[in-house]
Formats: structure tokens, C-alpha cells, sequence
């Protein structure tokens, strides 16, 4: 379990410090849940967040324990470095909306006849109950061809759940090599 400490002062200057000392600030919200400020150690939230097997990964912050997911984040321009987190706490049976990954495998055909495989988005906006949602949506692109693509219409989609994407939007596809 990841374990944070609560931020007693909020600002850009204190950020700074913690930011400095090796820690990554997050806000931990939900909706009827009471919004925390929150530092973590940056190796360990990482490590945490790559071992996940679930969408929600367990946090310990002050003395409260919460499953929370992933929404936002804020890398740094330069080096890339996570600078800033948001976690939304999962509230089992609240319906709302979570922005689920997207994994692809395999090698397209199409890489063959001189294209690239583009992938145009890496996470779907998918509504439902935490307890619905799949951990991740793997496509198989062994079958795209030059000009071909997945669209957010082709996704099989659990019960209770619904895609809030537009169905005609690409998720990734192969074009011809410039």
C-alpha cells in the first residue's frame, strides 16, 4: 500500500520544498467525499502505479485508507517528470465517469507495406460504477492494414457501462510512412 503524508500548507512555495525533497503533490477528491491534499515519496508512487493490476490502487494518507484511481496528472516540460497528481477516490456504486487505458498487441500487417501504427488515444472516457469497469482495453492490431484504424464503435464494452466517446473517433490505426 502507498502511503502518503497530508499537506498542512497549500501553495506554490511549499510545493516547491516538497517537490525538492523527493515528493509528488496530489489532490484526493471524490464526489461526498471531503477533498485531501496529500504528498507522496515520487520513486514509490511510481512503483506503485506500474505494479497495479486493478484501475484502483490502494493509498494510505493521515489515517485514512482509500482505493483511488488515476485522472489527471502534470509532467514537467523539460525532463518529464511527474510534478502533480490528481486521484479520484472510487466510491463503490457512484456512476461516473473514468478514464480507462488503452493496451495495444501485437504487430500490424500494415507495418509491412510501409506504414506506422499511430495511437491516437491512450485513454477512454467510460461511465459507470468502479465495480463495471474493466482495468484496461486491450486491442489486437495484428489485422490493421495500411489506412485501416479501431474505432471507439468497434469496443466491447461490460455490462453497466457505457463509452462516452463520440463512436466514429479513432483509437489507433495504421497510415503510410512519410
Amino acid at each position: 500500500m502507498l502511503e502518503g503524508i497530508i499537506r498542512e500548507s497549500i501553495g506554490s512555495a511549499p510545493a516547491r520544498r516538497l517537490r525538492r525533497d523527493g515528493y509528488l503533490t496530489a489532490n484526493i477528491y471524490a464526489n461526498g467525499v471531503e477533498n485531501t491534499q496529500a504528498a507522496f515519496k515520487r520513486g514509490d508512487f511510481i512503483k506503485a502505479v506500474r505494479r497495479k493490476e486493478k484501475l484502483t490502487f490502494p493509498v494510505k494518507v493521515g489515517d485514512k485508507e482509500l482505493d483511488v484511481i488515476i485522472q489527471e496528472y502534470q509532467l514537467h516540460p523539460v525532463n518529464g517528470d511527474v510534478l502533480h497528481v490528481d486521484l479520484r477516490v472510487a466510491v463503490p456504486g457512484q456512476v461516473t465517469n473514468y478514464l480507462v487505458p488503452v493496451q495495444t498487441t501485437g504487430t500490424p500487417k500494415g507495418l509491412k507495406n510501409k506504414g506506422v501504427l499511430v495511437q491516437s488515444k491512450k485513454r477512454i472516457k467510460v461511465r459507470g460504477a468502479i465495480e463495471d469497469m474493466p482495468s484496461k482495453f486491450v486491442l489486437d492490431v495484428t489485422d490493421l492494414d495500411r489506412d485501416d484504424s479501431i474505432l471507439i464503435r468497434d469496443i466491447e464494452v461490460p455490462a453497466n457501462c457505457r463509452l462516452m466517446d463520440r463512436p466514429d473517433v479513432a483509437i489507433c490505426g495504421v497510415i503510410k510512412a512519410k
